[in-house]
């Protein structure tokens, strides 16, 4: 009896250990066929093209490189994910390929023809260099016209038309696919109030960048952000030459907030007052030096016109010409400065720094003025009958 027991004991584990062999080889099979391909070393590949599904093991380094092992060939314009360039580092991968076919995009008069692996009208239109704004509608269809589009896709982008809108007196470009103002205004969520106007009626018929302006009438406040201009600091530098200026520390602007009342007439400003305002930003002061350095000193060395023109190489038979020129000039002031223009010295030349030395010295001045009249006019005579008709040299 018990030798019956221990053999029927022995018989119903015997079964229930190839029930667990059996069932453990079913998932290893089944259920896990990434952990099977990784312990084989490689990847479980699974290629989607054409509608048809291809599975390989590979132990391939990129997509592309498994790709070509499954011998599937792609052509330039097909679209892979991932790309073919990504490494494989996991054990299981789906890859789609979308293969390029021909699609002709209708931009209004222009027609451009592509091929495309883009699955999307607005991507194929993207794909074609073609911009939209988001008010442009983009439908995809097949190809009807097989004779002058040939077998393909047809992308047809209907552009919104652009209107000039103003609204509570900001001004910018709207864009609608509505063919009526009124419906225009739906579009956009525009409601208008009792006090609100609109410039033309809403049943009129949407023109491209026809002016739409809509205001309220009456008294009403608006808050604008303003710029607050910063504060200039200036730093005299006595070691820097007059005109000299740099930025020590940059200034930045500050913002208000603003708050006005404003009355609307017949859909014009027809003033405007302030009731409130708060600094959000301060504005940060700028610091600049300046140099003070005269780039000229004044001649205080005293002297007389007879003692200059003899210090000078102002030929004596020409001094009478040099003595009517200079008088006329600067009246024999050697510190004369002419604010207009910035011309200085005895010889009024412009700019100072023509004249070598110091411009104010009445010697330095005359003698580049001698130059100066010679090389243009040949002499002092025939510049003296120049300026005698025109008033100037």
């Amino acid at each position: 009896m018990k030798q019956v027991f221990f053999r029927q004991t022995t018989f119903f584990y015997t079964i229930i250990g190839l029930l667990v062999i059996v069932a453990g080889l079913f998932a290893w099979f089944t259920i896990s066929p990434p952990a099977q391909a990784q312990s084989k070393g490689g990847s479980l590949i699974t290629i989607y093209d054409r509608g048809t599904e291809s599975v390989l093991l590979s132990e391939a380094q990129t997509i592309g490189d498994a790709l070509r092992e499954a011998h599937v060939t792609v052509e330039p314009h097909d679209v892979i994910e991932p790309a073919i360039t990504e490494k494989i580092i996991t054990s299981e991968y789906k890859v789609n390929i979308y293969r390029a076919r021909p699609v002709t995009v209708i931009d209004g008069m222009q027609k451009h023809k592509i091929l495309s692996a883009y699955q999307t009208g607005e991507q194929i239109a993207n794909d074609a260099g073609v911009s939209l704004h988001p008010e442009d509608t983009v439908t995809l269809n097949r190809s009807n016209d097989l004779l002058a589009q040939g077998a393909g896709l047809q992308v047809t982008v209907r552009r919104a038309t652009p209107v000039q809108l103003t609204l509570y007196g900001t001004t910018s470009e709207a864009r609608t696919q509505a063919t009526t103002v009124g419906d225009m205004l739906k579009e956009k969520k525009i409601s208008l109030s009792q006090n609100d106007r609109i410039s033309v009626p809403l049943t009129t018929t949407i023109e491209d960048n026809m002016p739409i302006r809509i205001w309220r009438e009456g008294k009403q406040t608006t808050t604008i952000e303003e710029e607050v201009p910063f504060a200039i600091e200036q730093i005299r530098d006595a070691d820097r030459p007059t005109g000299y200026k740099q930025v020590q520390s940059e200034g930045k602007k500050g913002v208000r907030s603003v708050t006005y009342e404003v009355n609307i007439q017949d859909g014009k400003e027809v003033s405007r007052q302030e009731i409130a305002s708060l600094t959000k930003t301060e504005p940060v002061k700028q610091v600049e030096v300046i140099g003070t350095k005269p780039d000229r000193v004044p001649y205080t060395g005293g002297g007389s016109k007879t003692e200059w023109l003899s210090a000078s190489n102002v030929p004596q038979d020409s001094w009478g010409y040099a003595d009517f020129m200079v008088q006329k000039e600067s009246g024999w002031n050697p510190n004369a400065v002419n604010r207009s223009s910035g011309a200085c010295g005895l010889a009024q030349a412009l700019p100072c720094s023509k004249v070598p030395g110091n411009p104010l010295n009445p010697v330095d001045s005359l003698n580049w003025m001698n130059g100066y009249v010679n090389g243009r006019y040949g002499g002092w005579e025939q510049a003296y009958a120049f300026w005698q008709k025109n008033k100037w040299y």
